[in-house]
């Protein structure tokens, strides 16, 4: 499962109809997006774009937690 990452939003600004401040987020893999500064993911319209990712921080979950994450998508 290390090849899981998960961030929370701490800021939607001009975003708000697409993220959820304090709500947790899985990152997709996108090491294009990620020498520009921005963050893949998948937001409240089911599909994946990029944001800042200054708008989120990252997440250390235990294994436990992020099993039944996982387990629950």
């Amino acid at each position: 499962m290390a090849n899981h990452y998960f961030v929370v939003c701490v800021d939607n600004d001009e975003y708000a109809a697409s993220l959820e401040v304090r709500k947790l987020y899985e990152v997709l893999p996108d090491e294009d997006a990620a020498k520009y500064g921005q963050i893949r993911i998948i937001d409240e319209s089911g599909d994946d774009y990029l944001y800042p990712e200054s708008f989120f921080a990252p997440v250390e979950l235990p294994a436990l937690t992020e099993e039944r994450i996982l387990r629950a998508a």
